[in-house]
């Protein structure tokens, strides 16, 4: 691995986190992943070690780090075969929108647990027409005296099964305008009214994705987390970290993948030599670990401009990160299957099912088009067509 420029403390953590994922691995999630359940005991002892929270304020049982140091656990952890998805949803989008907007009472009821991984928090905002579009949310929240009600209908949201609470964007009327803005609640999925339904995927996670179906959810005054009026401010502060952690999913994936290639193109002999002294197998897997290292590169520079308060300049270098990660990661997947021919198929290399997964980080959380549009117009100064 090509070292990037770390401080020895973000160093020590990457070690670190690298042993522990080294300790679970590929063969616990795949069992985990059969078994129908969450990874729970590795999120235990992650959680335990501190690793969950290194990017929560160190007042409410975080690391004091940010997202930096958050997206070296969730990468280390793949590169190991084991990745945590809820490390992108739980501490890196609700508990950082919590930590830079949440009140006193909500920072102290939710971010020591979210940190030491005894409390998960999902987070809802696709819906089934809005697809990549947030302006065009429907999920509506009204008052109702001290209250809030909240309708519409939310999908592919992970891991609402093992959630104590879904981080909802709902959108509400601008009393001087009219328009709808975003806001943020915080839902408890035992609310009347709230219902969810597990959506049937062929992805192999030990996450699950739900439909979620809200009709009138009542709320208390103190479920909205920050101002009523910071709309868009509020919620691409969790959608940049969200963009920064998918990278670092498709980097560490990309760079397990790799790993059991080389492993293979070193070992692997035909006509006397190991098929890795062959250009045909040594180049397309140079590219990719070229590829992964300049995506890297990319999420380390959104990741430090947005723990150093940059949102625009982390927003550009966000989505700039998650498109190349997950350009990397399908590329050096696909390589690796190839490099193993027939056994990269096979049940006891564990790639095939990475084939899927790896596409993952091309269309969620935003599809590479819509990054395409954001670059286009928002770097280029190029006019919009919609």
């Amino acid at each position: 691995m090509t070292p990037v420029i770390e401080s020895e403390e973000q160093k020590d953590l990457r070690a670190a986190v690298a042993a522990l994922g080294k300790r679970y691995g590929r063969d616990y999630i795949t069992r985990t992943v059969a078994e129908g359940r969450h990874p729970a005991e590795l999120w235990a002892e992650a959680g335990k070690l501190g690793y969950l929270g290194v990017n929560l304020p160190e007042e409410y049982g975080g690391g004091g780090g940010g997202v930096t140091e958050l997206s070296i656990v969730l990468e280390e952890l793949g590169a190991a075969g084991s990745p945590l998805l809820m490390l992108v949803v739980s501490p890196a989008i609700c508990g950082t929108v919590i930590a830079r907007f949440g009140t006193e009472e909500q920072k102290r009821t939710w971010l020591p647990g979210i940190a030491d991984g005894t409390r998960t928090m999902a987070f809802g905002i696709t819906e089934p027409d809005a697809g990549s579009n947030s302006h065009r949310i429907t999920t509506t929240a009204r008052r109702d005296g001290d209250d809030w009600l909240l309708t519409g209908r939310k999908v592919f949201i992970s891991g609402v099964d093992i959630a104590d609470a879904v981080l909802i964007v709902g959108r509400t009327e601008d009393a001087r305008t009219g328009r709808l803005k975003p806001c943020l609640f915080i839902v408890p999925p035992d609310a009347e009214g709230f219902q969810r339904n597990p959506i049937d995927m062929e992805l192999n996670a030990a996450e699950k994705q739900f439909e979620l179906v809200l009709d009138d959810v009542r709320l208390p005054a103190d479920a909205l987390v920050g101002d009523e009026d910071a709309g868009l401010l509020q919620l691409f502060a969790g959608l940049n970290p969200e963009r920064i952690m998918t990278a670092a999913f498709a980097i560490g994936m990309g760079r397990y993948a790799l790993g059991r290639a080389l492993d293979y193109a070193r070992e692997r002999t035909v006509w006397k030599t190991p098929i890795g002294a062959h250009q045909a197998i040594a180049h397309p897997l140079a590219r990719a670990h070229i590829d992964l290292e300049l995506a890297r590169l990319m999420m380390h520079k959104a990741a430090h401009l947005y723990d150093a308060g940059d949102d625009i300049g982390a927003g550009e270098a966000a989505n700039m990160a998650k498109y190349a990660a997950g350009e990397a990661c399908v590329n050096a997947v696909d390589q690796a299957v190839h490099t193993l021919g027939g056994n990269g198929l096979t049940r006891e290399y564990g790639l095939a099912s990475l084939i899927t997964a790896a596409r993952v980080a091309r269309i969620a959380p935003v599809s590479r088009e819509m990054i395409l549009n954001y670059v286009s117009h928002q770097s280029l100064g190029l006019p919009k067509s919609y």
